[in-house]
C-alpha cells in the first residue's frame, strides 16, 4: 500500500471555517479539503434540502419527453419501460413503472436477457415492442450508443425515449428524447446522475405538470439511494441529497421489495454501505443467475408476503452466485499463474465455459490480487464478452477506444466497462490492450494508493468529534468515509487474530503517554499480527465507526493498514 496524506488545506480557511460552525479543526480541514469553505455551504452539506434539486426541465430534451408522454395518455398507447438487468437498470425500471402506472393502465416492462440479447437495447426487445402493439419505448440506464436500433424502430412505428448517463459517441440516436447528462450540448447543472436518478428527474417533471414538486414523489426514493450506491457514482451535488433522503425512505418506509430484503440481516439502521453489500447483490444475483425480471417484479410488488417469498427466490440466487464467482476466481488465478503471466501490467483471462452472470465480480477479485487493469472473458453465442475493470486514476474506457479496432461493441465507464469480440481476436486484442496500457499508465498507479484525510492522535476521537463525523454521511466517490493517520501506537497485550479462519486482526492499542484505550478491528490484516504485538510502536491508517455488541454501543478503529 502507498500510503498518501493529502496536501493540509490552507490554515485560514480552516481556522475560519472551524470559528464559524464551532467544531474541531480536524473536521473543519476534512470540509475544506470537500470544496466547503463557507457557513452557507456546510448548512447544504450537513442539511441536505429538496432545494437543492434541479429543476428537471434544464435538462435537455425534457420538455420533448414529457409531452411525448402525455400523449401517449391522450391516445391510451401502449408503453414498455426498458431497463439493464443491473441494479441501476432494474431500479430504474420499477421507479418509471410505478410512476407511470399511477397514471396510465398500459404500462409494461421489459429487462434484456444477459445471455441471449447482452446489455441495452435488444433488436429482440424491439420486435417484442412492435409485435405486441407498443409505440413508446422508455429506454433507462442505456440507449445512448443504440443508434442503429432506434433508426429501425422508427421504421416500425415505435418511438424511444432514451434516459441514460453513459458517455455517449460522437452521433446521439434519432429518438423523440434522449436525456443524458453527459451530452456535450445538455447543459443540466449536475452530470454525474445514475440511471436510475435521470429517470427520477423524468417524473419529477411529469409530477410538475400537476404542481407536484420532488419532496412529492419521496416514496420512490429508495429507489434512487440503491441505484446511487450501487452504480458507484459520486455522492456530491444533486446525488447527495437524493441518497440522503432515499436513505431515510429505506430506513423508514421502504418498498416491501426492499424491506424483504432487509429483513434477511439483523440491523436496525442501515447506511448507504449496506445497501451497496445487502441490497445491491442480492438485486444484481437475479441477472446474473436467473434473469433481471425478478429482481423488477421484487421492486413493485406491494404485497409484503409476496414481496418476502421473491426476495427469498433471489436470496438463493446470490448464495449460487458466491459459490460460482468463487469457483470462477480460483481457475482464473491459475491460469494467471500457469502461463507466468504474473509481471504484465494487465490481466485478460478467458474460459468459455465461465458464467457470463459472474465475470465482472470475477475481473474486480482478480483486481483485488493483481492491482491492474483486468477483463474477464467469456462465450456468449458465437463472440467472447468481457467485463473490464481498473485500478484507481486509469481510464480503462480510453484504453478500449484505443483498442477498438479488435472490439465488435463496448460502453462504460471510466473504471468498469464491457465488450464483445470475435474469437479469432482474442490473442490480438491481448496483446493490444497490454500494448496501450503499458504506454500510457503511470506505473505507481499499480500500487494500491490509501489517500489519508489527516493526522490525529487517539484522544481527539471523542464521542462529540465522531458524531460530527457521522454527519459526513452518505458516503461515496467525491466523499469518501474519512481516513486518519495515528502515529506511535503500542498494543496493550490483547492483540490476535480472529473470524473462523483467523484472518483479521484485533487489537486494543493506546498512544503513550495518553492513557485512552481503542479497539481496532482490521478485516483481512490477520497476517500483521505480529508487527503490531512486539512491543514496538507503529502507525496505523483506519476509519471510525461505532461497534455495537449485546446492547452496548463503542466507537472503534477500522484499520485499513498498519505498519
Amino acid at each position: 500500500m502507498r500510503w498518501t496524506l493529502k496536501p493540509i488545506p490552507p490554515s485560514e480557511k480552516v481556522k475560519s471555517l472551524a470559528n464559524t460552525l464551532k467544531i474541531d479543526p480536524v473536521l473543519a480541514s476534512l470540509l475544506v479539503q470537500r470544496g466547503i469553505e463557507t457557513y452557507d455551504q456546510a448548512k447544504q452539506f450537513f442539511r441536505p434540502s429538496f432545494k437543492d434539486l434541479h429543476d428537471p426541465f434544464l435538462m435537455k430534451d425534457m420538455d420533448k419527453a414529457v409531452a411525448r408522454i402525455e400523449k401517449a395518455f391522450e391516445n391510451n398507447e401502449n408503453i414498455l419501460v426498458y431497463g439493464d438487468y443491473d441494479v441501476d437498470g432494474t431500479t430504474s425500471v420499477a421507479l418509471m413503472a410505478s410512476y407511470l402506472k399511477t397514471k396510465h393502465e398500459q404500462v409494461y416492462t421489459y429487462i434484456p436477457d444477459r445471455y441471449d440479447e447482452g446489455y441495452g437495447v435488444s433488436y429482440k426487445g424491439i420486435e417484442f415492442a412492435h409485435e405486441n402493439d407498443f409505440t413508446l419505448i422508455i429506454a433507462l440506464d442505456c440507449g445512448i450508443k443504440a443508434i442503429e436500433k432506434v433508426a429501425h424502430a422508427k421504421t416500425l412505428g415505435v418511438d424511444f425515449i432514451i434516459c441514460d448517463h453513459h458517455r455517449p459517441g460522437d452521433e446521439i440516436p434519432d429518438a423523440v428524447a434522449v436525456l443524458d447528462p453527459k451530452r456535450q450540448d445538455c447543459n443540466y447543472p449536475y452530470k454525474e446522475l445514475c440511471g436510475c436518478g435521470v429517470g427520477f428527474k423524468l417524473i419529477q417533471a411529469l409530477a410538475s405538470k400537476e404542481g407536484k414538486t420532488a419532496e412529492d414523489l419521496t416514496e420512490y426514493l429508495d429507489l434512487v439511494a440503491t441505484a446511487i450506491g450501487a452504480d458507484i457514482v459520486p455522492i456530491d451535488g444533486e446525488n447527495r441529497a437524493l441518497a440522503y433522503f432515499g436513505l431515510q425512505v429505506v430506513n423508514t418506509t421502504p418498498r416491501p421489495g426492499i424491506q424483504a430484503i432487509l429483513k434477511q440481516v439483523h440491523k436496525t439502521e442501515f447506511t448507504i454501505t449496506d445497501v451497496v453489500f445487502i441490497v445491491a447483490p442480492r438485486i444484481n444475483a437475479a441477472g446474473r443467475m436467473k434473469h433481471g425480471n425478478y429482481a423488477v417484479t421484487l421492486l413493485m410488488e406491494t404485497d409484503e408476503k409476496a414481496a418476502e417469498a421473491y426476495a427469498e427466490d433471489i436470496n438463493n440466487y446470490n448464495l449460487d452466485r458466491r459459490e460460482t464467482d468463487k469457483q470462477i476466481t480460483q481457475e482464473a488465478l491459475q491460469q494467471i499463474e500457469d502461463h507466468n503471466e504474473q509481471d504484465r501490467l494487465t490481466t485478460v483471462v478467458y474460459h468459455e465455459s465461465w458464467h457470463k452472470g459472474v465475470i465482472g465480480i470475477v475481473a474486480s477479485r482478480l483486481t483485488e490480487t493483481y492491482y491492474r487493469p483486468t477483463l474477464v472473458f467469456t462465450k456468449s453465442g458465437d463472440k467472447l464478452a468481457a467485463s473490464a475493470r481498473s485500478v484507481k486514476g486509469f481510464d480503462v474506457y480510453n484504453a478500449l477506444e484505443a483498442c477498438q479496432e479488435h472490439i465488435e461493441q463496448f460502453g462504460g465507464h471510466k473504471y468498469a466497462a464491457g465488450l464483445t469480440l470475435a474469437e479469432e481476436n482474442y490473442e490480438a486484442f491481448k496483446l493490444a490492450f497490454e500494448a496501450e496500457v503499458s504506454k500510457t499508465i503511470d506505473r505507481n498507479l499499480l500500487t494500491p494508493e490509501i489517500q489519508i484525510d489527516a493526522q490525529i492522535d487517539l484522544e481527539q476521537i471523542t464521542p462529540k468529534f465522531y458524531r460530527i463525523l457521522k454527519q459526513f454521511a452518505p458516503y461515496g466517490p467525491s466523499n469518501m468515509s474519512p481516513v486518519f493517520m495515528t502515529e506511535n501506537l503500542v498494543d496493550t497485550g490483547y492483540g490476535k487474530c480472529v473470524g473462523a479462519d483467523e484472518t483479521h486482526l484485533r487489537l486494543t492499542v493506546k498512544q503513550p503517554p495518553s492513557p485512552s484505550q481503542m479497539v481496532c478491528i482490521g478485516f483481512g490484516l490477520g497476517e500483521k499480527l505480529a508487527l503490531t504485538t512486539d512491543g514496538k510502536p507503529f502507525s496505523a491508517i483506519y476509519s471510525i465507526d461505532e461497534n455495537e455488541w449485546q446492547g452496548n454501543v463503542s466507537l472503534q478503529l477500522k484499520l485499513r493498514d498498519v505498519k
